[in-house]
């Protein structure tokens, strides 16, 4: 039972009373009651509110936040919207913003906050200890805490995993017209491709994008359910998506037609990885509370619901993921520092449209 509003509200009441008495000891007696009830040990200032910024929906972040307020006693307020569109609302306010802890997915979102100078770095050894240095900031300012794996989707009645090898491999001639990809136009697609250009260079990954782009079955999609569905319509027969995507789609049909591929595993860097992340901003009122709820989000409870809301995998690599997540195999993820799909995303951008990725 919180007793905070009672020790305020009896505070208030007396001090009122006391200027309602002529007599300056009654006065006096009163005042210093007051003070004695509103400072004693039983009551307690209000904690401080926490506002986050959220890229991510509602119903996925209310319930790890609401865990977090039964936990510590700290009342969470969330505003939700898109990446850019918080961004910017981060850069308009200035210092006077009330965020304390911007939320977002993908690597780029990040590094264009750290970039902006929107976010501070938190010196923490219980976050260091506990996500992976190539998923986080090098320098504390954001930490990924859940991942997703943007990997091969294919159908399973037109495609055999024998197939498949890796993603430059989507650009050969045994592809054309069977392939399905999202817009350029998502991070996620650019991070995807800034990775590319880090492990083989620009003129190599221009080359296999332009082999995407000859192997199209249609016109890009605006997300990945879409490209799916596309998928199973037989449209396409192989496509390259996140895998919660996926997740969802198997979560509604358990006897889908299709199944995830893990590319580049016996050579090649690994299947390509992002993160949700988050950081404290660089003027967050409540830096102590920021601190402790960026701490809570690496642990064990809030790395499972938070993964497992959205079938992602867990960035502490301690902890397991949902057995729907786990169902899908093992695999080795690249570990690229995730700092450098920020670095690449324009030169990623440049390259997709030479190639005319739309």
């Amino acid at each position: 039972m919180r007793i905070t509003p009672i020790c305020i509200i009896m505070g208030s009441r007396l001090a009122v009373r006391a200027r309602d008495m002529s007599h300056s000891r009654n006065l006096f007696l009163l005042a210093a009651l007051a003070v004695s009830v509103v400072s004693s040990p039983g009551c307690e200032r209000p904690a401080a509110e926490l506002v986050v910024y959220s890229s991510r929906n509602e119903q996925l972040i209310k319930p790890v936040f609401e865990r977090f307020t039964e936990e510590s006693g700290t009342p969470i307020r969330f505003l939700t919207d898109d990446a850019g569109v918080l961004l910017e609302k981060l850069r308009a306010e200035g210092e006077n913003t009330p965020a304390d802890i911007l939320l977002t997915v993908d690597a780029g979102n990040l590094w264009q906050a750290t970039e902006a100078d929107l976010l501070q770095a938190v010196d923490s050894a219980a976050l260091t200890q506990s996500i992976p240095e190539y998923l986080r900031d090098p320098l504390g300012r954001w930490f990924g805490f859940s991942l997703r794996a943007r990997t091969i989707v294919y159908s399973t009645e037109r495609v055999s995993p024998n197939e498949l090898s890796t993603y430059e491999a989507l650009a050969d001639e045994a592809w054309q017209g069977r392939l399905c990809l999202r817009t350029s136009k998502k991070v996620y697609n650019q991070s995807l491709v800034a990775s590319l250009i880090d492990r083989l260079g620009e003129a190599r990954t221009e080359e296999i994008v332009s082999g995407w782009i000859a192997n199209l079955a249609t016109d890009v999609f605006s997300n990945d359910t879409k490209l799916m569905e596309a998928i199973l319509a037989g449209q396409c027969d192989v496509g390259i998506v996140n895998s919660y995507y996926f997740g969802r789609m198997e979560a509604e049909n358990a006897d889908i037609a299709l199944a995830l591929f893990w590319p580049n595993q016996d050579k090649g860097g690994g299947v390509h990885i992002n993160v949700s992340g988050a950081g404290m901003t660089r003027h967050a009122k409540h830096p102590e509370a920021a601190r402790a709820l960026l701490e809570w989000l690496s642990t064990v409870e809030p790395q499972s619901l938070f993964a497992a809301s959205n079938r992602e995998f867990p960035a502490n690599p301690a902890i397991p993921a949902d057995p729907q997540v786990e169902a899908w195999g093992d695999f080795t993820p690249s570990t690229m520092p995730l700092v450098r799909a920020g670095e690449l995303q324009a030169a990623a951008v440049k390259l997709m449209d030479r190639a005319g990725y739309r």
